[in-house]
C-alpha cells in the first residue's frame, strides 16, 4: 500500500518542522518586502534604518546562497561566500556600534551644572550656619 506522505527517519522529524516554520516566517517576511517598490520602501525609512535593510538583505540573500552550496554538495567553506559574509557581519557590527552610540545616555551640561551650582549653594550656606529649606522638604 503506497503512503501519501514521504517517508523519512522520524528521529528529524522536529529538525524538519522547524525548518519548515522558519522557511514560512522567511517567506512571509519577504511577501511583505516584496509588496512595496524597494524606492517606496527606502523614503520611509532613515538613513541608518536604510544600511540595516541593505546588509539584511544582502546577509539573507548570501545565506541561501550558502545553503544553496550546500544542497549541491559544495563546502560553502571553502567558497567565496565565507568571506562576503564576514564581511557584511563586520559592516552589520559597525552599524551596531553607531546605533548603541545613538542610544547612549548623553550628558545635560547645562542641568549638570545647575545640580552642581545647587550643591555647592547648599553647601556653603550649611557652612555659614544658615538653614536653607528646599522646595517640598520640610
Amino acid at each position: 500500500m503506497a503512503s501519501t506522505e514521504e517517508e523519512y527517519p522520524y528521529e528529524i522529524d522536529e529538525q524538519l518542522r522547524s525548518f519548515d516554520s522558519s522557511v514560512t516566517a522567511v517567506k512571509t517576511m519577504l511577501d511583505k518586502l516584496m509588496s512595496m517598490s524597494r524606492n517606496e520602501l527606502l523614503v520611509k525609512l532613515d538613513p541608518l534604518d536604510q544600511a540595516k535593510l541593505d546588509l539584511m538583505s544582502a546577509y539573507t540573500l548570501n545565506s541561501l546562497f550558502w545553503v544553496y552550496l550546500v544542497t549541491r554538495g559544495i563546502n560553502p567553506r571553502e567558497h567565496g561566500i565565507k568571506q562576503e559574509l564576514e564581511r557584511i557581519r563586520a559592516y552589520m557590527n559597525r552599524v551596531k556600534e553607531i546605533t548603541d552610540k545613538k542610544k547612549a545616555a548623553r550628558l545635560d551640561k547645562g542641568a549638570a551644572s545647575r545640580f552642581i551650582r545647587s550643591a555647592q549653594i547648599c553647601n556653603s550656606s550649611d557652612k555659614s550656619g544658615g538653614k536653607r529649606i528646599h522646595a517640598g522638604l520640610l
